[in-house]
């Protein structure tokens, strides 16, 4: 065996781990960092020299998916560093020559999973998307003030790329940097929605063909919690996508009070833009919302299964009360038993996951990671698919611990 041979990055964890799979026509990478050949972050505390090393990453992965970084549609970087979004949304798009360049969306973190870590990047590409005749992107409005930092570059709002559209995640941020409504988390809520709305109608679309909304709100209360989302729901109606919401504990700029992003599908049949039937289960044992909502658990169209964000709340019920209060590996196991639940019904197990992305509680040692992740690999049972692990001060309550979703092979 040549022991000069180069060896792929990989996670500092011991667990047997994928870095990049499909379902469909998609293509995912987990949470990518600057990670060399032992696991080791080659950077330790320098953005931008571990963007530079992830986004290498990010397209070594993706090529043993036969897919490029000009595959890219939609990018989402979990980033710790004091800098604001335009300027690391700015510091990845310059890897990204093509235009228009891909959905572009971030959340900043106080804590990363491993040690010296500032970024960890996931992407979700379709190989050859520039080519097909169906390509469409909505523009995104830079304030004046940041739009030095593109050299003129249009960044983007939404981009769809056939069937697979990706809308970037955003605040109430007006055109000019100016934040709407900034004591008021409801009205940043329809501020957010009204303009991912006007996105996916010039992308000949509408929140009925989301497949995925994802957000971000301040608050560890249900009372904190439950405006934010009844404004939020408003715009869907059932049957509406799967969904994951998580406390954040940093937002940029100040006074925003929640992010949001979608992922939608639809086609284009005969000159026509048609909305795409899905099928779903909802096993009787997983858990509800508190008051009724238009979302779904687990929903599969075009060979990929969508998972809503799973917690550990009470079975058969929708008291929003949890089991087995503030601990995470418990939870976590308990968790991954709704995962189970959710993918059996379409004929598939969490081994058919190609993409997980989990929320959970953490001081912030990587010990605490690796810890999570073995747990995780328990449930899954084989190899670990690509990741994206987001460690948090504290998640929706002192009492729930962990949120996990995913994309599954449909």
């Amino acid at each position: 065996m040549d022991k000069t041979a180069p060896t792929f990055w990989h996670l500092p964890i011991p667990h047997t781990h994928h870095l990049s799979a499909s379902a469909g026509a998609l293509s995912f990478v987990g949470g990518a960092g600057d990670f060399d050949a032992t696991g080791r972050i080659r950077n330790p505390g320098d953005l931008d020299r571990q963007i530079e090393g992830a986004i290498a990453n990010v397209a070594e992965a993706l090529a043993v998916e036969s897919c490029g970084l000009d595959d890219v549609v939609r990018l989402k970087a979990h980033y710790t560093a004091d800098r604001d979004d335009w300027e690391v949304i700015a510091a990845l798009a310059r890897f990204f020559k093509a235009d228009p360049m891909p959905a572009i969306s971030t959340a900043p973190e106080p804590l990363q999973p491993f040690s010296g870590q500032t970024i960890q990047i996931q992407a979700i590409a379709q190989r050859g998307w520039r080519t097909h005749s169906d390509v469409r992107a909505v523009p995104r409005p830079v304030p004046p003030q940041r739009q030095a930092l593109f050299g003129g570059r249009t960044v983007t709002a939404g981009l769809r790329a056939g069937e697979f559209i990706a809308v970037a995640n955003r605040t109430a941020e007006d055109a000019d940097g100016t934040m709407q409504h900034p004591d008021d988390g409801v009205a940043q809520s329809h501020f957010i929605m009204g303009k991912h709305a006007e996105t996916l109608a010039a992308l000949g679309a509408s929140f009925q063909d989301s497949v995925k909304m994802e957000g971000y709100y301040f608050g560890t209360t249900r009372e904190q919690w439950a405006p934010l989302a009844k404004a939020r729901m408003s715009h869907f109606r059932e049957p509406g996508p799967v969904a994951t919401v998580v406390p954040c504990h940093r937002l940029n700029p100040k006074k925003a009070l929640t992010k949001v992003e979608v992922m939608a599908m639809r086609e284009l049949w005969n000159g026509f833009d048609k909305y795409i039937p899905r099928e779903d289960h909802w096993p009787k044992r997983v858990w509800d919302w508190v008051f009724p909502t238009p979302y779904r658990q687990a929903i599969r169209l075009r060979d990929t299964v969508w998972l809503g964000g799973q917690v550990p709340s009470r079975p058969y019920s929708n008291t929003g009360l949890r089991v087995m209060d503030g601990q995470l590996m418990p939870q976590t196991r308990f968790t991954m038993s709704y995962i189970e639940d959710l993918l059996r019904p379409f004929g598939r197990a969490p081994a058919d996951l190609k993409l997980m992305v989990c929320y959970f509680t953490s001081t912030g040692t990587e010990a605490e990671t690796v810890a999570f992740a073995k747990t995780l690999a328990d449930c899954v049972g084989g190899a670990l698919p690509p990741m994206t692990i987001v460690p948090k001060p504290m998640m929706h309550t002192e009492g729930n611990t962990v949120e996990i979703w995913g994309v599954a092979q449909g």
